[in-house]
């Protein structure tokens, strides 16, 4: 009867300690809020998995201030609600993918952004991170999408200038691109506006050091069908001449320029 009882009272222990686990992760997840600008449902429009029905959690904020940022909600003059960790997993829950974009903004900048990654993973989520790659934290990354700021980013003339020189210091940092680039999977995403960006980019590469061509996408800067077509058919020729991978703005060409897609 002892070795019956001492088996139970185990058992009870076990049962005990998990449902103890359950809570305070649960409460856990209460007190961790981030700042979020958007979350929603949609189609993957850019890099290798363009075309995947995806979740899109958009934090707010950035440290840099690209003249042609697409999303100025989230850098130049930020907007977001306060979300805890359950509230963002309990939105994302309803959606039928299990694939999830973690953007900005630049979401490395979020103290939050280790904990919510780590705790998708648990979830059984297929996790891109779209940074610019000049902030490093331990996240949970299944593709990394590396957007490196070029020179045709820096806001010289907008808002007086009075930003560029802080974004012109910030917007390349080789040992974080490094970082992101030993990542279980990742693309070198480049925002193109003009022919002379590509000795730009080529010269990043050099910098880089080792790569895959197939890994580097060129991205025509535009927010309209007109300018992505005007820059796209050159853009696709420098891929047809370097083996870089051409990426398209399908979100562009399917909604518009527009919030929540």
């Amino acid at each position: 009867m002892k070795f019956v009882w001492d088996r139970l009272s185990s058992r009870s222990v076990q049962l005990c300690s998990r449902e103890d686990d359950r809570l305070e992760s649960r409460f856990h997840n209460w007190l961790v809020f981030m700042n979020i600008s958007e979350l929603f449902y949609s189609i993957q429009g850019e890099g290798k998995l363009a075309g995947v029905p995806s979740a899109f959690i958009r934090t707010s904020g950035c440290n840099l201030r690209c003249v042609w940022c697409d999303t100025p909600y989230t850098s130049w003059t930020p907007e977001g609600q306060s979300m805890t960790l359950d509230d963002i997993f309990d939105r994302i829950a309803d959606f039928p993918t299990k694939y999830v974009v973690v953007t900005g903004g630049e979401p490395m900048i979020a103290p939050e952004i280790p904990e919510l990654t780590h705790r998708l993973r648990d979830r059984g989520y297929h996790i891109t991170i779209e940074t610019a790659a000049t902030v490093w934290k331990d996240v949970a990354c299944d593709l990394a999408s590396i957007s490196p700021k070029l020179g045709n980013s820096t806001p010289w003339d907008r808002d007086g200038g009075r930003f560029a020189d802080a974004h012109e210091a910030s917007r390349i940092n080789l040992d974080v691109i490094r970082r992101f680039m030993a990542m279980p999977d990742h693309q070198l995403k480049f925002v193109v506006d003009r022919p002379e960006d590509l000795i730009e980019i080529d010269a990043l590469l050099l910098q880089i050091g080792a790569y895959d061509p197939a890994n580097v996408l060129l991205m025509p800067q535009g927010v309209t069908r007109k300018d992505l077509a005007d820059r796209g058919l050159w853009i696709a020729d420098l891929c047809k001449q370097r083996g870089f991978r051409f990426c398209p703005r399908l979100h562009i060409d399917l909604f518009g320029h527009t919030r929540g897609t």
